[in-house]
Order: C-alpha cells, then structure tokens, then sequence
C-alpha cells in the first residue's frame, strides 16, 4: 500500500507541474494536481516505514482536534510542536505590541527561531500566558466540534456524523468540513482569521458491508513532511469512528488536490525512495472507548513498528496571509457592487 506514496513522490521529482519560489529562501516547488491514494485499514496501519515518524505527535494533534481544542498549550506541555510556527506567527502582531517580541524580525532567521523556542517555553511554563497567547484561530477542531451558525448556535459536526453514521448507515452525505469562509483569508473579519487555512479540508464517511470508509480531500499536500503524517492521522480516525459507530474498518482514501515537493526536501525524498519499504505495523486501540471524547494518547499502542531511520527537513513555508491582500479584496468587492448598481439602473 505505501508504494502509492512513494511512486506518487517519485512522479512529482519528475514531472513538473509547476514551479515557483517561497519560504524562508529561494526554494522551487514542483508538483502534481488531482490524485488519489487507497489504504485498505485491514492489511495494516499506514504508517511509513521509509522513514520513522513520530507517532506522539501524530495521537496527540489528532486527540486535540477531537477535543475541539485551538490553544497549543496540550501540544506543547505534550512536547509536540507543530503547530507553534504557525501560532507563533498568528499571535505575533499582537505579541510586537504588547512589547513580548521585538518588532523588526526577519521570519525563519536565528532571532525568529530563537523568538518561536521562547514562545514555546512561555505557553509550558507561564501561567496565564497560553490563554492569552495560544490560541490559533478557529482551525480544525473548532470548525469539527463548535461551527457557529449564523443564528448563533454552536454545531458538532462530529457528533453529528457519528449519530448519522450509526443510525443511517446508508446515507451518502456524512461529511465533516473544516472549511469555513468566515474565518479564511479575505473573507474573514479582521483579528478572526485561521492562523493557516485548513489543508485537509474536507472528509466524507460511508458503510458499505459493515465496514467504515472515510475519504479525505486535502486541498495543499507537502509531500516529504505533511502527507505522511496526514495519511496516519485519518487513517487513525477512521479506525477510531469505526468503533465509536460500531463498524469494522474498511479504507482510507486520500484525494490531493496539489500535492508537492520543495525544493529544500529534493534530497530528503530521493532518498526517502531509495529505500525498500518495510510491511505496515499494527495499531491497538482500547475497546472499551466508545465515546468520541473519551480517548486519550493512552488508548492507542503501535505494534510492530520497524521503520528505516528518520529524515529530517526544515519546514518551507509559502503562501500565507497580510492585511494588504484583505484591503485589495475589499476595493474590488466596492467596485464589482458599484458596477452591478450601475448595470441594474441602466
């Protein structure tokens, strides 16, 4: 099953969609559009053996976005990470302000990883600064576990699906979106806006046969450091809404929308694909879970895990938002609805 991945990753090294520079340094990424992976949960758990992975921090963001968590303190008192680059940055206006972090830091030099690592200490270690500073926006398990309608009231989409799930397992239309346009981009109102936009961004559940299947589609793919945590992630989600709602689990399928590599990463999956895969290991997961909120980084044992030894790669961060794009949208918006009040009255 893994060699989908990895023949995708060799594809991508060789056909050259597209290519442009970003990041911390001049780095190309090429990439691919428009595939799909098959993971059928039965001959193992997808975790990748070309390299070690780092199952902690796989559990624990999983086991935060369940909750419906948005503040990294749970991340970082569990020594996970991931998401302190992009909180870092989403609080640091705010921090420039309040006189935490000098203004004037070139993003990605030595002051500014210098600056991510005593923001990191400062949410672990002291008190009330997470609450005020932690929070990443409303990413993930927010838009999972408390959507705001626009009557004001708070929807669980999760415990939604899995109601569905159980009781109409028939149904085509159980689907969980983290996409909420309020809070992307633009389109948000300023000081709401996501500190990054959801990359996984959508996941449908079926029953066929008694077993559960979840597709994900996933709209921004790195391919050496994201894609194979996000293969894990779900494919672990699926097997835990199996036995929440009762079902054997089937397969996790993984749609890209553009799934790429960076230019800093070349090497690193070149080698990545040089080496022979080894079988999947197995995953246990408590039985006696089954309540989506009960689970926790214990209810869960790798087994049989023997993977090649880990590659390492710095992030390269492209994209992103400024107030600026938010002012150009806005003046376009005024002229499109000037010109329509025009058109209507001529």
């Amino acid at each position: 099953m893994v060699q989908q991945y990895l023949d995708h990753c060799k594809q991508i090294l060789t056909n050259r969609r597209s290519n442009f520079k970003g990041g911390s340094k001049e780095s190309g990424l090429i990439s691919l559009f428009g595939y799909q992976n098959e993971y059928d949960l039965r001959e193992g758990f997808p975790l990748l053996t070309t390299k070690k992975m780092h199952t902690d921090s796989i559990i624990h963001e999983l086991v935060w976005f369940l909750r419906g968590e948005t503040n990294i303190k749970y991340l970082e008192d569990n020594k996970c990470s991931i998401w302190r680059a992009d909180t870092f940055q989403h609080n640091l206006p705010d921090m420039i302000k309040a006189g935490i972090f000098p203004a004037g830091m070139k993003k990605y030099s030595p002051e500014w990883d210098e600056a991510m690592k005593e923001y990191g200490k400062k949410i672990r270690e002291e008190p009330g600064f997470s609450e005020e500073w932690g929070e990443s926006g409303p990413i993930y398990g927010r838009q999972w576990r408390k959507w705001q309608s626009s009557d004001g009231r708070l929807i669980d989409q999760l415990q939604w699906a899995i109601w569905k799930t159980k009781n109409y397992p028939d149904r085509k239309h159980v689907c969980v979106s983290a996409w909420n346009p309020e809070f992307i981009y633009e389109m948000s109102k300023p000081g709401t806006t996501m500190a990054i936009p959801p990359c996984h961004v959508l996941y449908n559940i079926n029953v066929t046969n008694n077993k559960l299947s979840l597709l994900l589609y996933q709209r921004s793919c790195d391919a050496f450091l994201g894609v194979p945590f996000n293969i894990a992630s779900y494919a672990l989600l699926t097997m835990i809404l199996a036995q929440v709602c009762g079902y054997e689990p089937g397969e996790f399928i993984h749609t890209y929308g553009d799934i790429h590599v960076y230019g800093n990463h070349y090497e690193q999956v070149k080698e990545q694909i040089s080496r022979t895969p080894r079988p999947f290991p197995k995953i246990w997961i408590n039985p006696e879970k089954k309540n989506i909120d009960d689970f926790t980084i214990d209810d869960f044992k790798i087994i049989d895990y023997d993977p090649h030894p880990a590659i390492k790669g710095e992030i390269t961060a492209v994209g992103g938002f400024n107030e600026k794009e938010r002012i150009d949208f806005k003046n376009k918006e005024k002229s499109l609805m000037q010109n329509s009040k025009q058109s209507l009255l001529g």
